[in-house]
Protein backbone atom coordinates (compact mmCIF):
# COMPACT_ATOMS: atom_id res chain seq x y z
CA UNK A 1 0.00 0.00 0.00
CA UNK A 2 1.32 3.33 -0.97
CA UNK A 3 1.85 6.13 1.89
CA UNK A 4 -1.07 8.31 -0.39
CA UNK A 5 -3.22 6.07 -1.07
CA UNK A 6 -6.77 6.75 -0.40
CA UNK A 7 -10.42 5.23 -0.27
CA UNK A 8 -13.47 7.04 -2.11
CA UNK A 9 -17.23 6.95 -0.34
CA UNK A 10 -19.67 7.90 -3.36
CA UNK A 11 -23.22 8.58 -1.86
CA UNK A 12 -26.12 9.05 -3.98
CA UNK A 13 -29.26 10.50 -2.10
CA UNK A 14 -32.07 11.62 -2.24
CA UNK A 15 -31.24 15.32 -2.41
CA UNK A 16 -27.76 15.08 -3.34
CA UNK A 17 -23.87 13.40 -4.12
CA UNK A 18 -21.64 13.28 -1.66
CA UNK A 19 -18.14 12.13 -2.13
CA UNK A 20 -15.98 11.00 0.62
CA UNK A 21 -12.02 10.60 0.31
CA UNK A 22 -10.43 9.20 3.49
CA UNK A 23 -7.07 8.06 4.70
CA UNK A 24 -6.33 5.31 7.30
CA UNK A 25 -3.47 7.55 7.86
CA UNK A 26 -5.12 11.16 8.27
CA UNK A 27 -8.44 10.21 7.88
CA UNK A 28 -10.99 12.22 6.29
CA UNK A 29 -9.36 13.86 3.45
CA UNK A 30 -11.76 15.62 1.83
CA UNK A 31 -15.27 15.97 1.52
CA UNK A 32 -17.51 17.57 -1.26
CA UNK A 33 -21.38 17.93 -1.94
CA UNK A 34 -23.48 18.54 -5.01
CA UNK A 35 -27.02 19.25 -4.33
CA UNK A 36 -29.57 18.40 -7.11
CA UNK A 37 -31.62 21.30 -6.96
CA UNK A 38 -29.19 23.61 -6.82
CA UNK A 39 -26.85 22.14 -9.17
CA UNK A 40 -29.47 20.85 -12.04
CA UNK A 41 -32.68 23.33 -11.71
CA UNK A 42 -33.71 21.84 -15.62
CA UNK A 43 -34.73 18.86 -13.77
CA UNK A 44 -37.44 20.96 -11.86
CA UNK A 45 -37.02 19.01 -8.51
CA UNK A 46 -37.85 20.02 -5.02
CA UNK A 47 -35.49 18.48 -2.58
CA UNK A 48 -34.21 16.25 -5.43
CA UNK A 49 -37.71 15.41 -6.47
CA UNK A 50 -39.94 16.94 -9.04
CA UNK A 51 -43.50 18.00 -8.08
CA UNK A 52 -46.05 15.73 -9.23
CA UNK A 53 -50.14 15.71 -9.76
CA UNK A 54 -50.27 12.65 -7.43
CA UNK A 55 -48.50 12.75 -4.55
CA UNK A 56 -48.44 8.95 -4.34
CA UNK A 57 -45.80 8.55 -7.65
CA UNK A 58 -42.69 10.08 -7.13
CA UNK A 59 -39.76 9.27 -10.30
CA UNK A 60 -36.61 10.86 -10.59
CA UNK A 61 -34.72 11.30 -14.07
CA UNK A 62 -31.66 9.18 -13.70
CA UNK A 63 -29.63 11.81 -16.15
CA UNK A 64 -29.61 14.26 -13.36
CA UNK A 65 -27.50 11.37 -11.38
CA UNK A 66 -25.45 10.80 -14.22
CA UNK A 67 -24.93 14.43 -14.72
CA UNK A 68 -24.07 14.98 -11.06
CA UNK A 69 -21.26 11.78 -10.95
CA UNK A 70 -19.88 13.37 -14.20
CA UNK A 71 -19.47 16.39 -12.26
CA UNK A 72 -18.08 15.39 -8.98
CA UNK A 73 -15.36 13.18 -10.47
CA UNK A 74 -14.23 16.23 -12.42
CA UNK A 75 -14.03 18.19 -8.92
CA UNK A 76 -12.05 15.29 -7.60
CA UNK A 77 -9.60 15.21 -10.84
CA UNK A 78 -9.09 18.86 -10.30
CA UNK A 79 -8.06 18.08 -6.58
CA UNK A 80 -5.59 15.93 -7.53
CA UNK A 81 -7.30 13.10 -5.88
CA UNK A 82 -8.48 10.48 -8.15
CA UNK A 83 -5.00 9.30 -8.86
CA UNK A 84 -4.54 8.35 -5.36
CA UNK A 85 -7.85 6.19 -5.05
CA UNK A 86 -7.13 2.19 -4.30
CA UNK A 87 -10.81 1.60 -4.38
CA UNK A 88 -14.09 2.87 -4.63
CA UNK A 89 -17.54 1.84 -3.09
CA UNK A 90 -21.04 3.23 -4.11
CA UNK A 91 -23.72 3.92 -1.06
CA UNK A 92 -27.15 5.48 -2.80
CA UNK A 93 -30.56 5.50 -2.09
CA UNK A 94 -32.55 2.67 -1.20
CA UNK A 95 -35.30 0.87 -3.16
CA UNK A 96 -35.19 2.91 -6.42
CA UNK A 97 -34.97 1.17 -9.69
CA UNK A 98 -33.60 1.53 -12.95
CA UNK A 99 -34.57 0.19 -16.31
CA UNK A 100 -32.09 -0.52 -18.86
CA UNK A 101 -32.59 -1.71 -22.74
CA UNK A 102 -30.01 -4.81 -24.05
CA UNK A 103 -27.79 -2.51 -25.31
CA UNK A 104 -26.74 -0.66 -22.33
CA UNK A 105 -23.42 -2.75 -21.61
CA UNK A 106 -22.27 -2.38 -24.44
CA UNK A 107 -22.70 1.10 -24.54
CA UNK A 108 -21.13 1.13 -20.82
CA UNK A 109 -18.01 -0.51 -22.39
CA UNK A 110 -17.68 1.89 -25.53
CA UNK A 111 -18.43 5.21 -23.92
CA UNK A 112 -16.19 8.08 -25.26
CA UNK A 113 -13.79 9.63 -22.82
CA UNK A 114 -14.11 12.71 -24.45
CA UNK A 115 -18.47 13.13 -23.84
CA UNK A 116 -20.09 13.73 -20.64
CA UNK A 117 -21.33 10.33 -19.47
CA UNK A 118 -25.14 11.88 -19.60
CA UNK A 119 -24.93 12.00 -22.76
CA UNK A 120 -23.23 8.92 -23.71
CA UNK A 121 -25.82 6.84 -21.68
CA UNK A 122 -28.82 8.84 -22.67
CA UNK A 123 -30.15 5.91 -24.66
CA UNK A 124 -29.73 2.98 -22.72
CA UNK A 125 -32.73 3.72 -20.50
CA UNK A 126 -36.67 1.44 -21.54
CA UNK A 127 -38.12 3.69 -18.91
CA UNK A 128 -36.90 7.25 -18.88
CA UNK A 129 -37.65 7.70 -15.42
CA UNK A 130 -36.91 5.57 -12.10
CA UNK A 131 -39.26 5.33 -9.09
CA UNK A 132 -37.89 6.43 -6.11
CA UNK A 133 -38.22 5.31 -2.08
CA UNK A 134 -41.11 8.20 -1.86
CA UNK A 135 -42.96 6.72 -3.96
CA UNK A 136 -46.20 5.11 -2.49
CA UNK A 137 -48.29 4.05 -6.08
CA UNK A 138 -48.32 0.05 -5.90
CA UNK A 139 -50.70 -0.78 -3.30
CA UNK A 140 -52.44 -3.30 -5.81
CA UNK A 141 -49.44 -4.87 -6.64
CA UNK A 142 -48.38 -5.31 -2.79
CA UNK A 143 -51.53 -6.87 -2.46
CA UNK A 144 -51.49 -9.27 -5.72
CA UNK A 145 -47.86 -10.32 -4.56
CA UNK A 146 -49.40 -10.81 -1.11
CA UNK A 147 -52.08 -13.01 -2.33
CA UNK A 148 -49.81 -14.95 -4.31
CA UNK A 149 -46.95 -16.02 -2.06
CA UNK A 150 -49.84 -16.80 0.74
CA UNK A 151 -50.42 -13.77 3.17
CA UNK A 152 -48.03 -11.19 4.73
CA UNK A 153 -46.36 -13.58 7.14
CA UNK A 154 -44.75 -15.49 4.31
CA UNK A 155 -43.71 -12.89 2.72
CA UNK A 156 -42.51 -11.15 6.08
CA UNK A 157 -40.62 -14.66 6.43
CA UNK A 158 -39.58 -14.97 3.05
CA UNK A 159 -38.23 -11.77 1.97
CA UNK A 160 -37.89 -9.67 5.21
CA UNK A 161 -40.75 -7.60 4.40
CA UNK A 162 -44.12 -7.17 3.55
CA UNK A 163 -44.80 -6.34 0.47
CA UNK A 164 -44.00 -2.89 0.20
CA UNK A 165 -45.28 0.31 -2.16
CA UNK A 166 -41.59 1.52 -2.84
CA UNK A 167 -39.67 -2.21 -2.69
CA UNK A 168 -38.69 -3.32 -6.55
CA UNK A 169 -41.47 -6.07 -6.84
CA UNK A 170 -44.24 -3.92 -6.84
CA UNK A 171 -42.53 -1.63 -8.79
CA UNK A 172 -41.43 -3.93 -11.64
CA UNK A 173 -45.02 -5.36 -11.44
CA UNK A 174 -46.78 -2.09 -12.19
CA UNK A 175 -44.40 -1.19 -14.56
CA UNK A 176 -44.80 -4.31 -16.43
CA UNK A 177 -48.66 -3.70 -16.02
CA UNK A 178 -48.83 -0.90 -17.63
CA UNK A 179 -46.22 -0.53 -20.25
CA UNK A 180 -45.78 -4.05 -20.94
CA UNK A 181 -43.74 -3.27 -24.67
CA UNK A 182 -41.06 -0.97 -22.47
CA UNK A 183 -40.83 -4.10 -20.29
CA UNK A 184 -40.13 -6.64 -23.35
CA UNK A 185 -37.53 -4.30 -24.48
CA UNK A 186 -35.90 -4.05 -20.72
CA UNK A 187 -33.16 -6.22 -20.35
CA UNK A 188 -31.60 -5.21 -17.10
CA UNK A 189 -33.15 -3.74 -14.06
CA UNK A 190 -30.73 -2.43 -11.42
CA UNK A 191 -30.84 -0.66 -8.10
CA UNK A 192 -29.54 2.98 -7.49
CA UNK A 193 -26.19 1.61 -5.94
CA UNK A 194 -26.07 -1.01 -8.70
CA UNK A 195 -26.52 1.12 -10.95
CA UNK A 196 -23.62 3.75 -10.25
CA UNK A 197 -20.97 1.03 -9.84
CA UNK A 198 -22.07 -0.05 -13.27
CA UNK A 199 -20.92 3.41 -14.66
CA UNK A 200 -17.66 3.34 -12.99
CA UNK A 201 -16.52 -0.40 -14.05
CA UNK A 202 -18.53 -0.01 -17.82
CA UNK A 203 -20.42 -3.28 -17.10
CA UNK A 204 -23.52 -4.08 -15.23
CA UNK A 205 -22.55 -4.46 -12.08
CA UNK A 206 -24.41 -7.11 -8.91
CA UNK A 207 -26.36 -5.77 -6.27
CA UNK A 208 -25.53 -6.96 -2.75
CA UNK A 209 -27.81 -8.08 -0.34
CA UNK A 210 -27.80 -4.80 1.46
CA UNK A 211 -29.60 -3.35 -0.98
CA UNK A 212 -31.04 -7.16 -2.65
CA UNK A 213 -33.13 -7.64 0.67
CA UNK A 214 -35.08 -4.33 -0.15
CA UNK A 215 -36.97 -5.89 -2.94
CA UNK A 216 -39.46 -8.42 -1.67
CA UNK A 217 -37.43 -10.50 -4.33
CA UNK A 218 -34.40 -11.87 -2.49
CA UNK A 219 -34.98 -15.07 0.08
CA UNK A 220 -33.16 -13.29 3.11
CA UNK A 221 -32.37 -16.80 4.44
CA UNK A 222 -30.50 -18.38 1.25
CA UNK A 223 -29.02 -15.12 0.06
CA UNK A 224 -30.53 -15.77 -2.79
CA UNK A 225 -33.15 -14.25 -5.47
CA UNK A 226 -36.23 -16.29 -4.51
CA UNK A 227 -38.06 -17.82 -7.88
CA UNK A 228 -41.23 -17.28 -5.69
CA UNK A 229 -41.13 -14.25 -5.45
CA UNK A 230 -39.86 -12.94 -8.66
CA UNK A 231 -42.73 -14.82 -10.13
CA UNK A 232 -45.06 -13.13 -8.20
CA UNK A 233 -44.25 -9.81 -9.60
CA UNK A 234 -43.13 -10.27 -13.61
CA UNK A 235 -42.34 -13.02 -16.29
CA UNK A 236 -39.00 -13.35 -16.74
CA UNK A 237 -37.39 -11.22 -14.23
CA UNK A 238 -34.86 -13.51 -13.37
CA UNK A 239 -32.36 -12.86 -16.10
CA UNK A 240 -33.32 -9.26 -15.99
CA UNK A 241 -31.62 -9.09 -12.12
CA UNK A 242 -28.27 -8.21 -11.53
CA UNK A 243 -25.83 -11.11 -9.57
CA UNK A 244 -27.23 -11.05 -5.88
CA UNK A 245 -23.82 -10.73 -3.57
CA UNK A 246 -24.08 -11.91 -0.19
CA UNK A 247 -21.30 -9.96 1.46
CA UNK A 248 -18.81 -7.21 -0.22
CA UNK A 249 -16.05 -8.11 -2.45
CA UNK A 250 -14.40 -6.39 -5.11
CA UNK A 251 -16.40 -6.39 -8.72
CA UNK A 252 -13.65 -5.29 -11.34
CA UNK A 253 -11.16 -2.29 -11.56
CA UNK A 254 -12.51 0.91 -12.65
CA UNK A 255 -13.17 1.03 -16.06
CA UNK A 256 -10.81 2.61 -18.82
CA UNK A 257 -12.96 5.17 -19.37
CA UNK A 258 -12.77 6.48 -15.86
CA UNK A 259 -8.79 6.46 -16.04
CA UNK A 260 -8.30 8.67 -19.23
CA UNK A 261 -11.38 10.99 -18.12
CA UNK A 262 -11.01 11.77 -14.63
CA UNK A 263 -7.38 10.44 -13.95
CA UNK A 264 -8.69 7.34 -11.65
CA UNK A 265 -5.17 4.78 -11.66
CA UNK A 266 -5.80 1.71 -13.73
CA UNK A 267 -5.12 -0.16 -10.76
CA UNK A 268 -8.48 1.51 -9.06
CA UNK A 269 -10.57 -1.17 -7.39
CA UNK A 270 -14.36 -0.71 -7.24
CA UNK A 271 -16.54 -2.58 -4.31
CA UNK A 272 -20.14 -3.82 -4.68
CA UNK A 273 -22.63 -0.86 -4.53
CA UNK A 274 -24.85 -0.84 -1.30
CA UNK A 275 -27.73 1.06 -0.13
CA UNK A 276 -27.46 4.22 2.20
CA UNK A 277 -28.68 2.62 5.52
CA UNK A 278 -26.23 -0.37 5.42
CA UNK A 279 -23.43 1.78 4.31
CA UNK A 280 -24.05 3.76 7.57
CA UNK A 281 -24.74 1.06 9.56
CA UNK A 282 -20.50 0.85 8.77
CA UNK A 283 -19.92 3.78 9.00
CA UNK A 284 -20.93 4.39 12.93
CA UNK A 285 -19.21 1.53 13.74
CA UNK A 286 -22.25 -0.58 14.11
CA UNK A 287 -20.96 -3.95 12.26
CA UNK A 288 -20.97 -6.97 15.15
CA UNK A 289 -22.32 -4.55 17.47
CA UNK A 290 -26.09 -4.95 18.07
CA UNK A 291 -25.87 -3.04 21.74
CA UNK A 292 -25.96 0.22 19.76
CA UNK A 293 -29.11 1.60 17.35
CA UNK A 294 -28.82 4.40 15.18
CA UNK A 295 -31.09 7.04 14.22
CA UNK A 296 -30.58 8.79 10.68
CA UNK A 297 -32.17 12.71 10.83
CA UNK A 298 -32.17 12.45 6.89
CA UNK A 299 -35.05 13.40 4.39
CA UNK A 300 -36.35 10.43 5.90
CA UNK A 301 -35.90 9.55 9.19
CA UNK A 302 -34.71 5.54 10.38
CA UNK A 303 -33.93 3.56 12.74
CA UNK A 304 -31.16 0.63 12.30
CA UNK A 305 -29.11 -1.59 13.79
CA UNK A 306 -27.01 -4.74 13.62
CA UNK A 307 -28.48 -7.61 14.29
CA UNK A 308 -27.28 -10.89 16.29
CA UNK A 309 -29.40 -13.28 14.94
CA UNK A 310 -32.12 -13.35 12.45
CA UNK A 311 -35.49 -12.13 14.21
CA UNK A 312 -38.57 -14.57 14.04
CA UNK A 313 -41.21 -12.23 14.84
CA UNK A 314 -44.65 -11.79 14.04
CA UNK A 315 -44.77 -8.10 12.12
CA UNK A 316 -46.17 -6.00 9.62
CA UNK A 317 -43.48 -3.52 10.38
CA UNK A 318 -39.52 -2.77 9.23
CA UNK A 319 -37.21 -4.40 7.51
CA UNK A 320 -34.33 -7.05 7.69
CA UNK A 321 -31.63 -5.94 4.97
CA UNK A 322 -27.99 -7.52 4.90
CA UNK A 323 -24.95 -6.09 5.85
CA UNK A 324 -21.53 -5.72 4.74
CA UNK A 325 -20.01 -9.02 6.65
CA UNK A 326 -22.57 -11.25 5.41
CA UNK A 327 -24.74 -10.99 8.19
CA UNK A 328 -28.10 -9.04 8.90
CA UNK A 329 -29.55 -5.30 10.08
CA UNK A 330 -33.04 -4.13 11.03
CA UNK A 331 -34.26 -1.08 9.74
CA UNK A 332 -37.61 1.31 9.99
CA UNK A 333 -37.94 3.88 8.09
CA UNK A 334 -40.11 7.42 8.41
CA UNK A 335 -40.68 9.04 5.34
CA UNK A 336 -41.71 12.50 6.71
CA UNK A 337 -38.54 13.13 8.04
CA UNK A 338 -36.44 16.56 6.96
CA UNK A 339 -39.35 17.37 4.99
CA UNK A 340 -41.61 17.57 7.73
CA UNK A 341 -39.43 19.32 9.83
CA UNK A 342 -38.32 21.75 7.03
CA UNK A 343 -42.01 22.57 6.41
CA UNK A 344 -42.68 23.67 10.24
CA UNK A 345 -39.51 25.54 10.42
CA UNK A 346 -40.44 27.39 6.86
CA UNK A 347 -43.63 27.97 8.08
CA UNK A 348 -42.73 30.29 11.17
CA UNK A 349 -39.78 31.89 9.42
CA UNK A 350 -37.49 30.13 11.65
CA UNK A 351 -33.64 29.52 11.23
CA UNK A 352 -32.13 25.75 12.26
CA UNK A 353 -31.10 27.94 15.42
CA UNK A 354 -34.36 29.20 16.20
CA UNK A 355 -35.92 25.87 16.04
CA UNK A 356 -33.20 24.45 18.36
CA UNK A 357 -33.87 27.23 20.53
CA UNK A 358 -37.64 26.65 20.57
CA UNK A 359 -37.39 22.62 21.79
CA UNK A 360 -34.36 23.90 24.73
CA UNK A 361 -37.53 26.46 25.61
CA UNK A 362 -40.56 24.22 25.66
CA UNK A 363 -41.84 22.22 28.16
CA UNK A 364 -41.57 18.32 27.68
CA UNK A 365 -44.99 16.93 26.73
CA UNK A 366 -46.02 19.77 24.69
CA UNK A 367 -48.78 19.99 27.45
CA UNK A 368 -50.47 17.13 25.44
CA UNK A 369 -50.78 18.75 22.49
CA UNK A 370 -50.05 16.24 19.70
CA UNK A 371 -48.93 16.14 16.12
CA UNK A 372 -49.29 13.90 13.65
CA UNK A 373 -46.59 14.86 10.92
CA UNK A 374 -47.86 13.36 7.45
CA UNK A 375 -46.73 15.90 5.25
CA UNK A 376 -46.49 13.48 2.50
CA UNK A 377 -47.98 9.80 2.85
CA UNK A 378 -45.86 7.46 5.36
CA UNK A 379 -44.40 4.39 5.36
CA UNK A 380 -44.61 3.92 8.93
CA UNK A 381 -47.39 3.38 10.14
CA UNK A 382 -48.64 3.03 6.35
CA UNK A 383 -50.70 6.10 5.83
CA UNK A 384 -51.48 6.95 1.91
CA UNK A 385 -53.25 10.14 3.14
CA UNK A 386 -51.19 12.37 3.63
CA UNK A 387 -52.46 15.26 6.07
CA UNK A 388 -51.49 16.96 9.11
CA UNK A 389 -53.31 16.16 12.14
CA UNK A 390 -53.31 17.42 15.25
CA UNK A 391 -54.93 16.67 18.72
CA UNK A 392 -55.01 18.12 22.52
CA UNK A 393 -56.00 21.57 20.75
CA UNK A 394 -52.53 22.72 18.80
CA UNK A 395 -53.17 25.02 16.74
CA UNK A 396 -52.15 25.24 13.23
CA UNK A 397 -50.91 29.09 14.21
CA UNK A 398 -48.76 28.22 17.34
CA UNK A 399 -45.42 28.26 16.28
CA UNK A 400 -43.57 26.66 19.63
CA UNK A 401 -45.91 24.56 20.07
CA UNK A 402 -45.89 22.90 16.50
CA UNK A 403 -41.85 22.77 16.68
CA UNK A 404 -42.56 20.79 19.54
CA UNK A 405 -44.71 18.55 18.52
CA UNK A 406 -43.05 17.50 15.49
CA UNK A 407 -39.99 16.80 16.92
CA UNK A 408 -41.67 15.00 19.74
CA UNK A 409 -44.01 13.10 17.26
CA UNK A 410 -40.60 11.77 15.18
CA UNK A 411 -39.54 10.71 18.24
CA UNK A 412 -42.05 8.97 19.64
CA UNK A 413 -43.06 7.05 16.05
CA UNK A 414 -38.94 5.99 16.14
CA UNK A 415 -39.42 4.80 19.48
CA UNK A 416 -42.85 3.15 19.25
CA UNK A 417 -42.22 1.39 16.11
CA UNK A 418 -38.76 -0.10 16.90
CA UNK A 419 -39.94 -2.11 19.56
CA UNK A 420 -40.39 -5.18 17.99
CA UNK A 421 -36.35 -5.60 17.38
CA UNK A 422 -36.39 -6.34 21.26
CA UNK A 423 -34.18 -5.58 24.01
CA UNK A 424 -33.71 -1.34 23.89
CA UNK A 425 -30.14 0.17 23.08
CA UNK A 426 -28.35 1.72 25.92
CA UNK A 427 -26.93 4.18 23.43
CA UNK A 428 -28.42 5.53 20.45
CA UNK A 429 -26.11 7.38 17.65
CA UNK A 430 -27.68 9.89 15.71
CA UNK A 431 -26.61 10.77 12.00
CA UNK A 432 -27.45 13.12 9.04
CA UNK A 433 -28.23 16.78 8.66
CA UNK A 434 -30.46 16.38 11.94
CA UNK A 435 -27.72 15.30 14.07
CA UNK A 436 -26.26 18.68 14.27
CA UNK A 437 -29.66 20.00 16.22
CA UNK A 438 -28.97 20.13 19.94
CA UNK A 439 -32.48 20.95 20.39
CA UNK A 440 -33.62 17.29 18.16
CA UNK A 441 -30.82 15.58 20.25
CA UNK A 442 -32.21 16.53 23.49
CA UNK A 443 -35.99 15.55 22.47
CA UNK A 444 -34.53 12.05 21.24
CA UNK A 445 -32.81 11.48 24.44
CA UNK A 446 -35.25 11.76 26.45
CA UNK A 447 -37.99 10.22 24.44
CA UNK A 448 -35.73 6.92 24.13
CA UNK A 449 -34.63 7.45 27.83
CA UNK A 450 -30.70 6.74 26.70
CA UNK A 451 -28.07 8.43 25.99
CA UNK A 452 -27.61 9.76 22.44
CA UNK A 453 -24.31 10.19 20.50
CA UNK A 454 -23.24 12.27 17.65
CA UNK A 455 -19.95 11.31 15.66
CA UNK A 456 -17.10 13.76 14.24
CA UNK A 457 -18.77 12.88 10.87
CA UNK A 458 -22.18 14.02 9.86
CA UNK A 459 -22.22 11.81 6.18
CA UNK A 460 -22.25 7.92 7.73
CA UNK A 461 -23.04 6.60 4.46
CA UNK A 462 -20.88 8.03 2.38
CA UNK A 463 -18.18 7.34 4.88
CA UNK A 464 -19.56 3.93 5.03
CA UNK A 465 -18.95 4.02 1.44
CA UNK A 466 -15.65 4.38 1.76
CA UNK A 467 -14.50 2.39 4.83
CA UNK A 468 -16.15 -0.59 2.80
CA UNK A 469 -13.83 0.19 0.19
CA UNK A 470 -10.67 0.10 2.53
CA UNK A 471 -11.79 -3.16 4.32
CA UNK A 472 -12.43 -5.01 0.75
CA UNK A 473 -9.25 -3.58 -0.76
CA UNK A 474 -6.76 -4.39 2.16
CA UNK A 475 -8.46 -8.20 3.09
CA UNK A 476 -8.44 -8.70 -0.77
CA UNK A 477 -4.64 -7.71 -0.32
CA UNK A 478 -3.71 -10.05 2.71
CA UNK A 479 -4.13 -7.42 5.05
CA UNK A 480 -6.41 -7.96 7.67
CA UNK A 481 -8.72 -5.54 9.01
CA UNK A 482 -11.28 -5.40 11.13
CA UNK A 483 -14.44 -3.56 10.69
CA UNK A 484 -14.13 -1.30 13.66
CA UNK A 485 -10.61 -1.09 13.92
CA UNK A 486 -11.29 0.46 10.06
CA UNK A 487 -14.01 3.00 11.41
CA UNK A 488 -11.92 3.70 14.69
CA UNK A 489 -9.06 5.37 12.91
CA UNK A 490 -11.15 7.72 10.51
CA UNK A 491 -13.49 8.76 12.57
CA UNK A 492 -13.95 9.84 16.49
CA UNK A 493 -16.83 10.26 18.25
CA UNK A 494 -17.70 14.48 18.37
CA UNK A 495 -16.60 16.44 21.03
CA UNK A 496 -19.42 17.44 23.44
CA UNK A 497 -21.52 14.30 20.95
CA UNK A 498 -23.06 12.97 24.14
CA UNK A 499 -26.48 13.82 25.16
CA UNK A 500 -28.15 12.55 28.43
CA UNK A 501 -31.68 12.25 29.28
CA UNK A 502 -33.27 14.30 31.56
CA UNK A 503 -35.28 11.51 34.02
CA UNK A 504 -38.32 14.02 34.29
CA UNK A 505 -38.56 14.94 30.87
CA UNK A 506 -38.47 11.03 29.97
CA UNK A 507 -40.89 10.25 32.78
CA UNK A 508 -43.46 12.55 31.01
CA UNK A 509 -43.06 10.19 28.38
CA UNK A 510 -42.61 6.53 29.73
CA UNK A 511 -45.39 7.23 32.31
CA UNK A 512 -48.50 5.17 32.54
CA UNK A 513 -50.21 8.05 31.24
CA UNK A 514 -47.49 9.50 29.37
CA UNK A 515 -46.95 10.96 26.00
CA UNK A 516 -45.91 7.38 23.96
CA UNK A 517 -49.12 5.99 25.06
CA UNK A 518 -51.11 9.31 24.22
CA UNK A 519 -49.42 9.42 20.87
CA UNK A 520 -50.15 5.58 20.06
CA UNK A 521 -53.48 6.67 20.61
CA UNK A 522 -53.93 9.53 18.02
CA UNK A 523 -51.65 7.26 15.51
CA UNK A 524 -54.51 4.23 16.26
CA UNK A 525 -57.47 7.05 15.59
CA UNK A 526 -55.90 8.72 12.75
CA UNK A 527 -55.98 5.24 10.84
CA UNK A 528 -59.32 4.33 12.36
CA UNK A 529 -58.31 1.47 15.08
CA UNK A 530 -59.09 3.01 18.10
CA UNK A 531 -61.52 5.54 19.76
CA UNK A 532 -60.72 9.34 20.28
CA UNK A 533 -57.55 10.14 22.47
CA UNK A 534 -59.33 12.65 24.55
CA UNK A 535 -59.33 10.61 27.31
CA UNK A 536 -55.83 9.79 26.92
CA UNK A 537 -54.64 13.05 26.76
CA UNK A 538 -57.16 14.38 29.90
CA UNK A 539 -54.82 11.49 31.56
CA UNK A 540 -51.70 12.97 30.66
CA UNK A 541 -52.94 16.19 31.63
CA UNK A 542 -54.00 15.30 35.01
CA UNK A 543 -50.57 13.23 35.68
CA UNK A 544 -48.77 16.40 34.25
CA UNK A 545 -50.17 19.23 35.44
CA UNK A 546 -47.62 21.79 34.72
CA UNK A 547 -46.52 20.00 31.81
Amino acid sequence: MRQDDCFLGLDLSTQSLTAMVISLESGVVRQLSINFDQGYPRYGTRGGVPPAPDPLRVHVDPLMWVEALDDMLRLLQKEALTSRIAAVAVSAQQHGTVYLERQAETTLAGLDPADALSSGVAGIFSRTTCPIWMDSSTGRECREITAALGGEALVVRATGSVATERFAGPQIRKFWKEDPEAYARTAHIALISSFVTSLLVGRMAPVDAGDGYGTNLADIRSGTWSQAAMDASAPGLRHRLPRLAAKDYRVDRISPLMVKRFGFNAETEVVVGSGDNPCSLVGLGLIGNPNLHAVSLGTSDTCFGYLAEMPDVERTEGHIFGTADGQAMFLICFKNGSLARERIKDDFGLGWEGFSRILMETPPGNRGRVMLPYFMPEITPRVLNAGVRRFGGLAAADAAGNVRAVAEAQAMAIYLHSAWVGKRPGRVLITAGGSGNHGLLTVMADVFGAEVQTLEVKESAALGAALRAAHAWLNDHETSAGWNELCGAVVKAGAGGIVKPSADASRRYHARNGLLAVYAACERFARGLGPDPEEKIRAFREAFPAA
